[in-house]
Order: C-alpha cells, then sequence, then structure tokens
C-alpha cells in the first residue's frame, strides 16, 4: 500500500488532452516487470492516487510508461508536472493479456481511443516474438484524426509486412484520407480466420459491447475474446470495494478478463 518514489523522465503531450509519462526509480538502479495488461495505482502528492495502465515495453523494465487523459483531480496535476519531478508509483496490479495463450494463433486487437494504451504492451510482446503468432491485425478507432494515440508507432507499425493496421475515426477533418466510421465496421473485411483467433479489446465500455457483438458474428468464439475492464478502482488490492462486478473486483480479478466468463454480467448495465 506504500508507493515506490518515481522520477519522471519526459512528459509527452500525445493530442490536446491526452499526454504519456516516462518514468524511472528514483533510486535509479531498481527494475519494475510487469506484464502486458496490468496496471499502477499513479500517486501525485498532495492530490490523489489514481490507476493507470502500463503502456510501455514489457521488455525494457527500467522504464515505466503510462499515457492517461486530462478527465479528474489527479490527472489534471499530473499533466502539470514536470521532467524531474517525483510520482508515486504502487503495482503491478491485475491480470494480463494472455500473449502466452495466444500463440499459434491469429490475433486482433481492436482499440478505440485511449484504449490503445493499454493493448500496446501486448502488442510490443507480440511483435518482439513474432515467429510464436500467425497474423497480428490491429484495429484502431479514434474520435478524430487529431485524436489518434501514439502518431509516429502507427506510422512504423504500417509500414511492417507481418502487422496488419487499420484506423478508422469517428469524424473526418480536411485532410484525413483514411477510413470513416466507428472501429466496429473494420471487424468485417479484417484478414483474420475467426475459427482460431483470439481477440483482445479494450475501449469504452459501449465501444466493448458492440465490439463484441460484431466479433462473434464474424465467428469469433466467446472464450476466445478478452475484454479489460478498467473502472472505478481505487485501492488495486480488492479491499475497499468501488470496483466489484458481480462477484468479482476488477482490480484483483481483472482487468483482463475472458469474455465468456463475465458475459453475464457485461450485458447488465445497472452493474
Amino acid at each position: 500500500m506504500i508507493p515506490c518514489p518515481f522520477r519522471i523522465r519526459t512528459v509527452r503531450r500525445e493530442t490536446q488532452d491526452t499526454f504519456t509519462l516516462e518514468l524511472e526509480p528514483a533510486g535509479g538502479s531498481e527494475r519494475f516487470a510487469f506484464k502486458p495488461g496490468q496496471f499502477n495505482m499513479l500517486y501525485v502528492f498532495g492530490v490523489g492516487e489514481i490507476p493507470i495502465s502500463i503502456s510501455g515495453d514489457p521488455a525494457n523494465a527500467g522504464v515505466l510508461m503510462h499515457t492517461t487523459r486530462e478527465v479528474g483531480t489527479v490527472t489534471k496535476a499530473m499533466g502539470r508536472l514536470k521532467r524531474g519531478d517525483i510520482i508515486g508509483v504502487r503495482g503491478p496490479f491485475g491480470t494480463p493479456w494472455p500473449v502466452q495463450e495466444a500463440e499459434g494463433a491469429d490475433v486482433v486487437i481492436v482499440a478505440g481511443g485511449i484504449g490503445l494504451a493499454p493493448l500496446r504492451p501486448a502488442l510490443y510482446h507480440m511483435l518482439a516474438h513474432r515467429d510464436r503468432y500467425e497474423k497480428i491485425v490491429l484495429l484502431y478507432g479514434a474520435r478524430t484524426p487529431s485524436d489518434i494515440l501514439y502518431r509516429r508507432e502507427l506510422q512504423r507499425w504500417r509500414a511492417q509486412f507481418d502487422l496488419e493496421v487499420h484506423i478508422t475515426v469517428d469524424r473526418a477533418m480536411s485532410g484525413w484520407r483514411g477510413n470513416v466510421g466507428v472501429v466496429t465496421s473494420l471487424i468485417p473485411r479484417a484478414p483474420f480466420d475467426p475459427r482460431s483467433a483470439v481477440a483482445l479489446v479494450c475501449g469504452p465500455e459501449i465501444m466493448m459491447r458492440f465490439t463484441v457483438l460484431e466479433l462473434q458474428r464474424r465467428g469469433v468464439l466467446p472464450s476466445q475474446i478478452y475484454i479489460s475492464m478498467e473502472r472505478n478502482m481505487k485501492c488495486g488490492v480488492g479491499i475497499c470495494g468501488h470496483c466489484q462486478l458481480g462477484h468479482c473486483f476488477v482490480c484483483k480479478d481483472g482487468p483482463v478478463f475472458r469474455y465468456d466468463r463475465i458475459e453475464h454480467l457485461f450485458e447488465r448495465r445497472e452493474i
């Protein structure tokens, strides 16, 4: 429960309201191992603490990356921090993406908005072990072209021959020549085999709801779909009860869930 001090190495603005913090242990020599899909509790001293998914490379245990949007008191205070400032870190917590279980299969990654950040470590891992997977397909949707995360990295990924990247926006702007429409519109024509594919999905809950439906229409089994339910987490260790989802605690039993195991809860809006 006691946060460890980390020093901010860089602050990188991704979009108008979204930024990435690159952190290193304040001691300078510690390593911070994590699995793709896990999250940390980040503490801004004198302000508060919030859960944020780790968005960096799991192979680089000396550096932590967290991408978040300025939407509340803590994240707005976090956005005012600068290089050299100290932030508290607790973690890592939660269940990871099933990168080992997906070996030998096609993998389709569906991200909406800032949901690309929790999925990026899984993509790093799969690209680092490319020979263990069949097709890897990334389907990414943003509100507008100016809301697209990790632009330079997406450009590099699109140039790779062993990775399919398809991007769409809800509303086009002047100069945009790509797809227009919700991210689910990319699923019917995405190049993967639904009979064996493993799907990793993260984004707003309404987006995940329709993504799961579209994946099932395509033929992907519920047991092959994984979603990240990052909501209402407060303590990170299943004590406070803020993130209870039926019989589960999102921070302890998630945030990554196999869809068939929480399907009966995910479809109930009041939970």
